[in-house]
């Protein structure tokens, strides 16, 4: 058995801000990819794959989520694992992808991407995720599987309001990028939330998330949908300085340096890629090369062409 396959994400903008209702743009990222597959032969991998499984089947058990578990758990005995490519704890969905994947195959009444997507079905659909996920992250909102299942882009309002949508097609080749940055190390979403939701109790660091934060990150989202590069530079100048100043456990801190040095040379602006801790950085840049002989020593891959 090869399930179909699903894909990594990319939260453009909202990580962090969607927890306090900000506006979020989530994009599918093809680059990689996973599927649900019974193996030929057990191996090391599917092996560890399995287990994980068998530990989502006994927290499923327990969801009052509608999924044929009695399948599920006869298809982990034969071996059952998630054959992917997406890299785990670099905040590109690797959990996301297996959630869409799970809930795909054995969903009793499952909603589709061919249907008529109502407001309705989709924050059904995210709450549904959320359940699910939160046995990875302790806290999911949902949006990683969400994307993951539809493989559209995903327009969040707010928690109440999400929606596809379409994003102005890239060139083929630009001068500008979004790109990924590989910081070199793995990170864990759950402690980096923990230490959100602690410094959120500090009426400071509040008011500087509505007031700064969830302003830029809700101009970033327009100014991305609307194709104004030169506001979007902008904007995501601002985010990436408020961003260094009060995330500075989310970012590793071996990058805060090069963080600064595309601020104030303005050659590339960084931000968080999911929770931060390591994983994927990703970056905004009008001149992609420029950046890439800024950034030598990091893996770089293209996500967008402006």
């Amino acid at each position: 058995m090869n399930g179909p396959l699903f894909y990594s994400k990319i939260l453009l903008f909202g990580e962090y801000g969607i927890i306090e209702d900000s506006k979020g743009l989530s994009i599918p990222y093809n680059f990689y990819k996973g599927a649900l597959k019974i193996p030929n032969k057990i191996n090391s991998i599917s092996k560890a794959s399995n287990e994980i499984l068998r530990g989502f089947l006994k927290y499923l058990k327990s969801s009052k989520i509608k999924l044929d578990l009695d399948k599920f758990s006869s298809d982990i005995d034969k071996g059952l694992y998630f054959n992917s490519s997406i890299p785990e704890g670099y905040g590109i969905g690797s959990s996301g992808a297996l959630v869409a994947a799970v809930y795909d195959k054995y969903a009793f009444k499952k909603t589709t991407v061919l249907e008529n997507l109502t407001r309705e079905k989709l924050i059904n659909l995210k709450n549904i995720f959320s359940i699910m996920e939160s046995y990875f992250h302790g806290k999911s909102s949902g949006l990683d599987p969400l994307n993951s299942y539809l493989s559209i882009p995903i327009l969040i309002n707010s928690k109440k309001d999400i929606k596809v949508t379409g994003i102005p097609s890239q060139k083929s080749i630009g001068n500008g990028a979004v790109f990924l940055m590989d910081s070199g190390k793995i990170s864990s979403t759950a402690p980096m939330v923990n230490i959100f939701m602690e410094k959120m109790k500090k009426d400071g660091f509040r008011k500087i998330m509505n007031e700064k934060f969830i302003k830029h990150t809700n101009l970033c989202v327009d100014n991305f949908l609307n194709g104004d590069l030169s506001a979007l530079f902008n904007n995501t100048k601002k985010l990436s300085r408020i961003v260094l100043k009060n995330f500075k456990p989310m970012i590793p801190k071996e990058l805060h340096s090069l963080w600064k040095k595309g601020i104030e040379n303005d050659s590339y602006f960084l931000k968080l890629c999911g929770s931060g801790g390591g994983g994927y950085i990703l970056g905004f840049t009008e001149n992609f090369e420029a950046a890439r002989k800024q950034l030598i020593d990091h893996k770089l891959e293209v996500v967008y062409y402006f």
